[in-house]
């Protein structure tokens, strides 16, 4: 290769490696090329001994929180890469002088852009719950107008989010469905104008043959067998169109409370019910959910499954259903049925609905123990049918949950999330406020989007302590090389969600530079102690809201790696795979009670 009438020979590299690119060392060899590199060092040295003057050369706004920037005209057009490319490009008749320009100026953005990072963070500290309007934008305080803050990439609308889905679990006037249509999220409510007759008819056409349900991310290939069937039927079963109908039959129960039972099993019992319910062609309805009895669930939705998500049916069938309690009539001919009803046997391990034929025999082996995948077991029908009934159950997160994520998010990558939108030029940042301050795919369209994680992301759920009397319990090692696996076919992979009630587990977590952790800020056990001792020092509004955000943001994940052997890994899996995410895979660290 031939540049500046030389040929070029790669020595001396690492020497300056860190400080040019590749194309800038191969040069060295040349004399005028070397006056352009040791210029280019000198402005190095030059910028960094004027840092110190060069805070105060002027200001900009975000709303009411001043950012430093500096006042010297410099274009944000200058960059390193600029540098290297003129310096790659072989145009050695380069100034010196020029040189320190572009690293000066590279310099000062870069300096710039770590100032605004903890104001801008700081700023939005206290926006993930407070503050939001109905459009989405950030306020500064209540009732404030406009906000020139930007608004975060990692929070979401809440308030607008409860709305949207609100609107798709209800029924439109006379409709057999809510409004499911092809289109996503606020698209279903763009209006049409009259001359978008045929577009409409396709639209209603779509909601009367029962589209599928918009909370299935992902085709059929992408999730368990019939996944967006099944979330339709069940959604049609649990809401009738006339509750009062006699033919209407109900079962009504209560969440587990024995101290002894988890979040999870938990979890389990009441998919068990529902399927009970379906074989019975009643109507589930649950009742007292000890879970949610603590301050943060207020009115009605204290102790109600309603506080965290959507209630299981319609409002119109659950107060149906409480007033045919106080009938002894509707108990005598079986319209009312309640879990005493039915033996553990028939709630924890009875028969899985069959109305859709036998659909576990189809699941494809995605699962990974000791190496190989798992193509059967003797439960693939309860994974199946508890995966479909927990995705019913959690379809639609309430306006409290969505919150409870936004508070984690921002306390794990706010600061990241500052970092960049504070490095994106101002001119961009600033909100137009003129006439069209808000355009309509911003609203119709961008609205549909996810809020902003850091992917890929892996998330590792680690079960230790009591658990060890019920599966083989596995020390943090191994799901680290287990990580450490999908990070060798993947080697952009580098963040982990972690999960977990011990605190040697987040101790050992920073011993692996390699990786970036991220976890909820909350007390952990430190020794032995059972997990409703462990629960109970934490109060219940805490051991409750924290694993919900933990299992949510697993489900959210790029990879998982649990246990098996664990009822919150089977759980989180069955989540995961009626969510898009089956063919992400499931690498376990043990095999469960039924493999």
């Amino acid at each position: 290769m031939m540049i500046c009438g030389q040929v070029m020979e790669p020595t001396n590299q690492k020497s300056i490696e860190r400080v040019v690119s590749q194309k800038a060392i191969q040069m060295g060899n040349s004399f005028p090329c070397q006056i352009c590199v040791v210029g280019f060092l000198c402005g190095v040295c030059l910028t960094t001994l004027f840092l110190a003057a060069l805070t105060s050369f002027g200001t900009f706004e975000y709303g009411g929180i001043s950012f430093s920037t500096f006042a010297t005209g410099i274009s944000k057009s200058n960059s390193s890469s600029e540098l290297v490319n003129v310096i790659a490009s072989g145009d050695c008749n380069i100034k010196p002088n020029e040189i320190e320009r572009m690293m000066y100026s590279q310099t000062s953005i870069n300096f710039r852009v770590a100032e605004k990072v903890p104001l801008l963070y700081s700023a939005w500290n206290d926006l993930p719950t407070k503050f939001i309007n109905r459009e989405g934008e950030f306020s500064q305080s209540a009732g404030s107008g406009r906000s020139n803050v930007p608004n975060p990439p990692h929070l979401e609308n809440c308030k607008l989010r409860a709305e949207v889905d609100q609107h798709l679990d209800n029924r439109v006037e006379n409709e057999n469905f809510p409004p499911w249509t092809i289109w996503k999220g606020m698209l279903n409510n763009f209006l049409l104008v009259s001359t978008d007759e045929q577009l409409r008819h396709y639209r209603h056409q779509a909601m009367s043959e029962g589209a599928y349900p918009p909370w299935i991310t992902g085709s059929d290939e992408e999730n368990y067998p019939f996944t967006r069937k099944v979330q339709r039927d069940i959604w049609l079963h649990q809401h009738p169109l006339n509750c009062s109908d006699p033919s209407v039959k109900f079962l009504v129960a209560d969440w587990e409370r024995l101290p002894g039972f988890g979040i999870g099993a938990q979890f389990a019992g009441m998919c068990g019910l529902l399927a009970i319910a379906m074989k019975e062609n009643r109507v589930l309805v649950t009742d007292y959910y000890n879970r949610a009895d603590h301050d943060g669930c207020e009115g009605l939705s204290r102790s109600s499954w309603s506080c965290y998500f959507f209630p299981e049916t319609s409002e119109e069938c659950r107060h149906h259903a409480f007033e045919l309690m106080q009938r002894k009539e509707a108990w005598e001919k079986g319209i009312i049925t309640r879990k005493d009803n039915y033996t553990s046997k028939e709630i924890w391990a009875g028969r899985t609905p069959r109305k859709w034929g036998n659909r576990w025999s189809y699941l494809q082996p995605t699962t990974e123990v000791n190496g190989s995948l798992i193509a059967y077991h003797r439960k693939m029908d309860r994974r199946w049918w508890r995966a479909q009934a927990m995705r019913y159950l959690m379809r639609f997160k309430t306006e409290y949950t969505c919150n409870l994520l936004n508070i984690a998010r921002h306390a794990a990558f706010g600061w990241e999330a500052a970092k960049i939108v504070a490095a994106t030029p101002v001119e961009e940042l600033q909100e137009d406020v003129g006439d069209k301050s808000r355009y309509d795919i911003e609203e119709f369209v961008w609205s549909s989007h996810k809020p902003w994680i850091p992917r890929p992301l892996l998330s590792i759920h680690v079960r230790m302590g009591d658990k060890a009397c019920e599966m083989e319990v596995v020390e943090f090692e191994v799901y680290m090389q287990l990580a450490d696996r999908i990070r060798k076919r993947f080697p952009h992979l580098n963040s982990i969600w972690l999960s977990t009630e011990m605190q040697e587990v987040i101790d050992k977590s920073r011993s692996y530079a390699h990786w970036k952790f991220y976890y909820t800020n909350v007390t952990r056990q430190v020794g032995n102690m059972t997990m409703a001792t462990y629960e109970a020092s934490l109060g219940r509004e805490t051991s409750t809201n924290y694993p919900l955000v933990n299992f949510l943001m697993a489900t959210e994940a790029d990879f998982f790696i649990g246990a098996l052997g664990s009822t919150w890994c089977f759980l989180i899996d069955g989540m995961r795979n009626t969510g898009g995410k089956v063919m992400a895979g499931y690498l376990s660290v043990n095999k469960d009670r039924f493999w």
